[in-house]
């Protein structure tokens, strides 16, 4: 992958795929190609191969995909399965079809059985039963990253697939009702802040543990992927070390300036018990993450309170899911 490389970036609003175009143009890659979703609807098959047979692309970071945190996983599960499913598939194909030379294909770890060994090392994808509360999210992405397998084999296509840890960092999402957990606390504390709230609630015990990569890490790690990794192996993505949430939410109402409590409601789920990768594999090929968590976390929240946070306190009590 050259810098005069044609280079689509599928998702280039999203989380990951804003900070993997930020990393390409400061690296000097001036042929990257764009879409909007409403310029290229991606779950659009047709659409989508005359895209690719139109546009002559070289290389392709998928990064679009539909996510959302463990509320939106159980409140639209049929979205999210069906979503991913055509996207992914339209956009694998058509960059087959079209002589793309190289694909990266984004997983997650939420992809591992529940109750896989830790850290999770990549043989253990399809070793047991799934996370109920993001099945169907987990389900379309596992097929994504077995179809990217079965063109490698069939076809000689070389798409490669990572699996992320939990991301977060500028340009995240902060829905109370839709974000993952470490922006929707961000969001709720904050809040809580400018409500003068007495607490914040988080879902279930806040034992559960969870390794966070800030997202300009990851696309670090994308673009070190795209020029020194070539099989068809999954890679896993993140700094090898993880936290309890209830030491995150700590941690993120230091660095908001929250002083009132924190209380659980343990009628809620906590999900996954704990996912840590193991990151040997990715850390022999030379990459290493830059930014500790703290840091990111300041860093995120610098950014919502410039491009994000609510003008005004909200009119009731904030409650921080898990």
């Amino acid at each position: 992958m050259h810098r005069n490389s044609r280079i689509f970036v599928a998702g280039h609003r999203g989380l990951v795929g804003s900070a993997i175009l930020r990393r390409l143009a400061g690296e000097g890659y001036n042929d990257l190609v764009l879409r909007t979703r409403d310029q290229l609807d991606l779950t659009d098959q047709a659409a989508v191969r005359a895209f690719f047979d139109r546009e002559g692309i070289e290389h392709v970071i998928l990064a679009a995909a539909k996510v959302g945190g463990i509320l939106a996983n159980d409140r639209f599960g049929g979205d999210f399965i069906r979503d991913n499913l055509l996207i992914q598939t339209n956009v694998i194909d058509a960059a087959w079809r079209a002589g793309v030379k190289k694909l990266l294909f984004l997983g997650s770890s939420c992809l591992y059985p529940k109750h896989a060994e830790q850290p999770l090392r990549e043989e253990a994808l399809l070793t047991g039963a799934l996370e109920p509360t993001n099945k169907p999210y987990a389900v379309a992405k596992i097929a994504g990253i077995t179809m990217c397998q079965a063109y490698r084999r069939q076809y000689g296509f070389n798409a490669i697939c990572a699996m992320p840890s939990n991301l977060y960092g500028p340009g995240d999402h902060f829905d109370p009702e839709g974000s993952h957990a470490l922006p929707g606390l961000i969001r709720r504390f904050h809040d809580a802040k400018l409500a003068g709230a007495p607490s914040v609630t988080l879902w279930g015990t806040g034992t559960p543990r969870r390794e966070f990569l800030y997202v300009d890490d990851m696309a670090d790690a994308c673009l070190h992927l795209m020029h020194h990794y070539d099989g068809e192996d999954i890679v896993n993505v993140g700094p090898g070390e993880d936290i309890a949430i209830a030491d995150l939410a700590h941690m993120i109402r230091g660095v908001v300036g929250y002083e009132g409590r924190i209380e659980h409601d343990l009628t809620k789920p906590d999900g996954h018990p704990r996912k840590l990768m193991d990151v040997s594999r990715l850390f022999t090929t030379g990459w290493r993450p830059k930014v500790g968590l703290e840091e990111g976390v300041r860093r995120t929240y610098d950014w919502f309170l410039e491009h994000a946070a609510p003008a005004v306190a909200p009119a009731v009590p904030v409650q921080a899911a898990e």
